[in-house]
């Protein structure tokens, strides 16, 4: 219990301890947040970890030249690429060698036939989107490399969707962090980054049991 709220004040007050980071060790905070975004997007155990509050936050700390922007960006997105890329061949590693059982009630191969049509179809707007949603953002390379989508057409649209998430959470950050009302309240933002980033997902799900009840 005790650890769970030492994670959670880490998550809400990211601006301090970021700022702690920096101070304590200098330019090996690049390295140190490679390996966060890298983790949160290339293992699947690891979803819980920062992303979105962590991109804000480090822009909002870079402002304050804590850290030069440019080589932040670049860091991140190298990371986000790493990552996905990594989850990917997970998948792709995994994905035959589970679905090989025939009569298994989860895991067949005509589930793994669908995912893969799914991904040829759907696959470019579910990596790019799922960047912008926790949870989603860890698992759907996984499953794109399960679905064996094509890797040239993931690769496309991982670099797409690393560049549009990097940049646009760090910048905003970077320009809007300090804001004096924004700085005053910064858990309140980072709890609002946290809702607004899973509502996508908590709508989905309850349009989804709607749809249920109704058939």
């Amino acid at each position: 219990m005790e650890l769970l709220l030492q994670f959670f004040d880490i998550l809400l007050h990211l601006d301090k301890h970021l700022t702690v980071l920096v101070q304590q060790y200098g330019p090996w905070i690049y390295a140190i947040l490679f390996f966060i975004i890298f983790a949160e997007t290339g293992f699947v155990v690891t979803p819980f970890l920062p992303g979105d509050s962590l991109l804000f936050v480090a822009g909002a700390v870079a402002a304050l030249g804590g850290m030069d922007i440019m080589l932040l960006m670049a860091t991140l997105f190298t990371a986000a690429i790493f990552g996905n890329q990594v989850n990917y061949h997970v998948g792709r590693y995994i994905g035959p060698r589970v679905f090989q059982w025939e009569d298994s009630r989860f895991f067949n191969r005509s589930a793994l036939t669908k995912t893969h049509a799914f991904y040829e179809k759907h696959g470019g707007k579910a990596v790019v989107i799922s960047r912008f949603l926790p949870l989603f953002r860890t698992f759907v390379p996984f499953v794109a490399g399960v679905g064996a989508m094509a890797y040239a057409r993931f690769t496309l649209f991982n670099l797409s969707g690393a560049l549009l998430w990097v940049v646009s959470l760090t910048l905003a950050g970077y320009w809007f962090g300090n804001v004096p009302w924004i700085k005053q309240n910064l858990t309140a933002v980072i709890l609002g980054i946290i809702v607004v980033s899973l509502l996508p997902a908590v709508i989905g799900w309850w349009q989804h049991r709607k749809a249920e009840k109704t058939a």
